[in-house]
This record gives C-alpha cells, structure tokens and sequence, in this order.
C-alpha cells in the first residue's frame, strides 16, 4: 500500500554465487590414436583357386621375361611392312625338287634374300651401343632364326649366311632347330647373331610384329602366303592393259631401332629383299 514502509534494497548476488548455480561444461574425452591404414595386397578374387594353376616360370622363360621387356622399354621399335609374292618361288622349288632332287623350304629362300639384302644395305647389320653413344656395323652377316622349342623361342645362328648356298642352308637350318628343340645347342650357337628373322607362315599367321633381340637393332616378321587378286594396270602411255591374276604373296614386317637406321633406310632393305625374292634365281648364283 502506499502508506507502507520501505525496506533496504537486496544485495546483488556475489559473482561466485553466480558461478556456483551455473553447471561447467562437460570435459571432453581425450583423443584417440587413430589406426594406421593397411592394404590387403592385390589378389584374383573373382577365379577360384581350383580353376587355374601357377607354373613357375623356367630359366629360359624368365630370360626370355628379362630381355624382350628390356627390348620394349628401352628400344626405340618402329615397323614397316611390304607385301612380296611368292610364285616364282614356289616354281622354283618344283623345278629343284623334279629335275635335281633337292628340298628347300621358302624360309630358306627369305633367309638366303634377307642375308643378301643385309650385304646391299649394310646399316640394317648394325647394333647401338648406349654406353658410347655409337653405331656399329658388322662386315659379316650372322642371321639368327627363332625356333619354338616347349620351353620358349631360341634364335640359333646360321654364321656367314651370305656365304652359304640354299642347300648348306636348309642342312644348317634342320640341324639347329632339331638340337635346339632337343635343348643341345651350345651357347655360341644362339649367343650373338647380327639380325634375326622370326617366320610364322607355317602356322597360318599372315602377319605380325616382333620384339627385336638385343642387341640386335632389327628383326624381320614373316607370315605365310595368301592367295589374292592382283587387280590389272593400264598404260597411259599406249593404252596397253593387263589382266587381274591371282598370286601367292607375303607380308613382311621388319621391326627396326630407330636409333640404328631409320625409315627410309628401312625401305631400302624391304626393298632390296623384294627384288631377291621376286628374281630367286639370283640366290643361286
């Protein structure tokens, strides 16, 4: 009421009071270690074991692994390929074979062309060496031939092939293949070599491209004959026609170091073994 007395004011509430009725925050809990990330290594889920088997690779195998994945890392490949027909070839094995008894193989043939377009563009019978930064070129022609054995591709050599006929040849040919096939060669036999050939004719390839040989700086894939259509020509000059015809022909590949030689030297070569095959009499003489 209005008349009624007054007290004294209340005291204000001392700061500690006031902390005292206010509740603290909760402490936080102290941190963990976080767990280090692992990796399961990298394994074939989607196969069960039980349809597949793990063969340790062979010596040669793993040689083999050691060298072609150096070759292909390392080595500069580039590739040209030619189409070459084969019947006057294949004529002249029947006439070999009907009038003089002898047996040779038109891989004997590409051998004895390859070593004598070697001889024509000598810079294909060369290697690189990367330590001096050089070119080397051999005076003699060592042709290796790759021969599938069950253990994996050797390449024997045939030393001096410009020097040796088709039949010393082939003899030299069926000796390596059967010892390297019966693992008897010795190691100077496929150690070496200046170029390679690797021919899978026999097996119904028709083309393919193959991994050089160090330190080799070129080698040359070989399919088997097709037989096409040779479409006809016609002469500008006098209007004079040929008719189409239909030949045997092979597709050469030649694999080279572009650090050896180069494209148009490549050519050279493919070209050179064309002309020899094309005229195989003149592997005869």
């Amino acid at each position: 009421p209005a008349g009624a007395a007054r007290g004294p004011p209340a005291a204000p509430a001392s700061a500690s009071a006031v902390a005292s009725t206010v509740a603290a925050p909760p402490t936080p809990p102290p941190p963990t270690p976080s767990k280090k990330a692992t990796f399961a290594p990298e394994t074939v889920t989607t196969v069960p074991s039980s349809l597949y088997t793990d063969t340790p690779a062979s010596n040669m195998r793993k040689v083999i692994s050691r060298r072609l994945t150096e070759s292909k890392s390392t080595v500069p490949h580039f590739y040209t390929s030619i189409e070459i027909p084969l019947d006057n070839i294949l004529q002249l094995r029947k006439t070999l074979q009907k009038d003089f008894e002898t047996k040779v193989s038109v891989n004997d043939f590409i051998i004895k062309a390859s070593a004598m377009a070697l001889r024509d563009v000598p810079e294909l019978n060369g290697t690189y060496d990367a330590k001096t930064q050089s070119q080397r070129t051999f005076s003699q022609v060592d042709i290796s031939v790759a021969v599938a054995t069950p253990t994996g591709l050797i390449t024997p050599i045939v030393p001096s092939t410009t020097s040796l006929s088709l039949t010393e040849i082939s003899s030299k040919v069926k000796d390596l293949a059967t010892r390297a096939r019966d693992n008897k060669l010795t190691p100077e036999e496929y150690q070496g070599g200046t170029f390679c050939i690797s021919n899978l004719g026999m097996f119904g390839i028709s083309e393919f491209s193959a991994v050089i040989n160090p330190p080799q700086g070129a080698i040359l894939a070989v399919g088997g004959g097709e037989r096409k259509i040779i479409p006809g020509t016609f002469s500008e000059v006098d209007g004079s026609t040929t008719k189409p015809e239909i030949r045997t022909i092979m597709t050469a590949r030649l694999s080279a170091d572009r650090r050896v030689v180069d494209e148009a030297t490549a050519a050279l070569f493919l070209g050179s073994l064309k002309e020899y095959l094309n005229q195989p009499k003149l592997l005869m003489l």
